[in-house]
C-alpha cells in the first residue's frame, strides 16, 4: 500500500521516502562489507523500526570521529589533564602503535623516540620524546599536538566517518597540504569517509573540484545555500589571492583561447609580465552576476573584468552583473561579433584562406581553404545552431591540421588584434585602457 515518492541515495545507505497511509515511512538499504540489510521506519505515534520479518534485526553501525576547535584548546580539558597528577592511582602509559606514529611522523619536522598516551579513566594526556628531550602535550605547539591527537583517533579506523572542523587550525601551510594527502591516502586504504572544513586555500588546493562544497551566507536571509564548485581564478580571489593580477572572467575555452591571444599582444607592447594577467573560464554567463556579488563581498570587485561572448550583447547579463556589484561595478566587456566565439573564430579563418594571411597560424592558405571548405560540406547542411555548427567545425578543423582548437584561437586572436581594421580593435583598446589604469592604481 506504500507508493514511491522519490529516491536519495549517498554513502552507506540508500534511502527511500514512502507515502503510507498511516504516516512516512522511509525504507533504507545498505551496503555494508557483510552484504545487504533493508530496513523501515515508520511514523505513528512514535518512529517504529521493522526489518522485513528478519529476527534479531539491527541498524548498522558506523565508528563517527568528530574534531572541532573546541578539541584543540578546551580549558575543561586542559583542567581535567592536570587533575591527574592528584591521582592516587598510577596513571597506565600506552605507546602509540606504529602506523599512528608514521602517521604523524610524515608532517612534523622530527622524529620520536617514544610517544605514549598516559590514562587513567577518562582522562588522557599525550606524552613525547625525541633528541633526548621529554614533555607532555601541554607543551606542544598548537600544530604538534592536533597531529598527534588527530593521529591517535583515526590512522587505525576503518569503514568510519570523519568530520574535522578547520582543519588547518594550528598548522602550517606546508603541513595542511601534507596532512590533506595523508588523509586522502587514509581515506583509500582503510575505506573511510573524510569530511572537512576550511578556510584555506592550501586545503581546497589539495583535492580535486568536484570534492569541494562552498557554502555561502545570505547577508539578508541568514539562510546558507551550495554554492557551485569555483574554478581557480573565482576560488583564488575569494581567498585572497588575485590582489597582485589582473583577473579576466570570460564563459567557456575558446573565450578564454581569444583573451589569451590579445593579451599575448599587449603584454609584448606594453614589456608586462605574463603572470601579472589572470585569465580563467566558468561554465556560463547565468552565473556571472552570483560571482560578481561575491566579490563584492570580499572586496576584490577592483581586481576583475568581465567578458561576455558577443551574443550577450542583446541580452541583460551586462546589466545584471552591474547590479550585483552595486556602485563599483567592474568592467564588462564583449567579445568580436554578435554570435558565440566559435563563428567568430571561424568567419576570421575564412577570411584568413581567402587571402595570405595565414603565417601566424602556422598553416598553407591552399591548405586551410581546402580544409574548411571539406567541414562545411559536411556540416553546413546540419540542423543545430550556427554556435554548435561553428563548434563542431572548428574541432574537426584542428582535428585534420593535427592542432590543439585552443592554439588555433590564439593565434587567429593575435593575428586579428595586430590589424588595426579588425572588428577586435574595439576590445583591445578597451583591454589595454583597463590594464595601464590597473598598473597606475597598483603602483599608488
Amino acid at each position: 500500500s506504500c507508493e514511491p515518492t522519490g529516491c536519495v541515495g549517498g554513502g552507506v545507505a540508500e534511502q527511500r521516502r514512502f507515502a503510507c497511509p498511516k504516516g512516512l515511512c522511509i525504507d533504507f538499504d545498505y551496503s555494508t562489507q557483510e552484504g545487504r540489510t533493508r530496513m523501515r521506519w515508520r511514523r505513528a505515534a512514535g518512529w517504529n523500526r521493522s526489518f522485513f520479518g528478519r529476527k534479531r534485526g539491527e541498524q548498522p553501525e558506523r565508528k563517527v570521529y568528530l574534531r572541532t576547535l573546541s578539541n584543540l584548546s578546551n580549558p575543561s580539558e586542559v583542567r581535567s589533564v592536570l587533575s591527574m597528577s592528584r591521582l592516587k592511582t598510577e596513571a597506565e602509559a600506552t605507546p602509540l602503535n606504529a602506523s599512528q606514529i608514521n602517521f604523524a611522523e610524515q608532517m612534523l619536522p622530527f622524529r620520536y623516540t617514544t610517544v605514549v598516551n598516559l590514562s587513567s579513566g577518562s582522562k588522557n594526556m599525550l606524552f613525547a620524546k625525541h633528541d633526548g628531550a621529554g614533555y607532555s602535550e601541554l607543551h606542544m605547539s598548537a600544530g604538534e599536538r592536533a597531529i598527534l591527537h588527530l593521529a591517535r583517533a583515526i590512522s587505525q579506523l576503518k569503514n568510519a566517518l570523519i568530520l574535522i572542523d578547520e582543519v588547518e587550525a594550528g598548522l602550517h601551510p606546508w603541513v595542511q597540504q601534507v596532512l590533506m594527502l595523508q588523509l586522502q591516502q587514509l581515506a583509500l586504504r582503510n575505506e573511510l569517509q573524510i569530511i572537512v572544513t576550511t578556510h584555506s586555500p592550501v586545503v581546497l588546493d589539495t583535492v580535486p573540484q568536484y570534492a569541494r562544497i562552498f557554502l555561502d551566507r545570505d547577508e539578508t536571509t541568514g539562510r546558507v545555500s551550495v554554492q557551485p564548485s569555483y574554478r581557480d581564478l573565482i576560488q583564488n580571489a575569494l581567498y585572497g589571492q588575485s590582489r597582485e593580477t589582473l583577473n579576466l572572467l570570460c564563459e567557456d575555452a575558446v573565450a578564454e583561447s581569444i583573451l589569451h591571444g590579445v593579451f599575448d599582444l599587449l603584454l609584448a607592447r606594453g614589456n608586462i609580465r605574463p603572470e601579472t594577467v589572470r585569465i580563467g573560464r566558468d561554465t556560463g554567463a547565468q552565473e556571472f552576476p552570483a560571482h560578481a556579488k561575491a566579490f563584492k563581498k570580499f572586496d576584490q570587485l577592483q581586481n576583475f573584468v568581465f567578458v561576455l561572448d558577443g551574443d550577450q550583447k542583446s541580452q541583460e547579463t551586462a546589466k545584471e552583473i552591474q547590479a550585483a556589484a552595486g556602485v563599483n561595478a567592474p568592467p564588462v566587456l564583449f567579445l568580436p561579433g554578435s554570435d558565440a566565439p566559435e563563428v567568430w573564430i571561424w568567419d576570421r579563418l575564412s577570411r584568413a584562406a581567402a587571402g595570405s594571411a595565414t603565417s601566424d597560424l602556422g598553416i598553407s592558405p591552399a591548405n586551410l581553404r581546402q580544409t574548411m571548405a571539406q567541414k562545411n560540406q559536411v556540416y553546413d547542411s546540419a540542423s543545430d545552431t550556427p554556435a554548435e555548427i561553428a563548434k563542431f567545425k572548428l574541432q574537426a578543423l584542428a582535428d585534420s591540421l593535427h592542432r590543439d582548437v585552443a592554439d588555433i584561437c590564439r593565434k587567429l586572436a593575435y593575428s586579428e588584434a595586430s590589424q588595426p581594421d579588425s572588428d577586435v580593435q574595439p576590445l583591445v583598446e578597451q583591454l589595454d585602457g583597463i590594464l595601464q589604469d590597473w598598473r597606475a592604481n597598483l603602483a599608488d
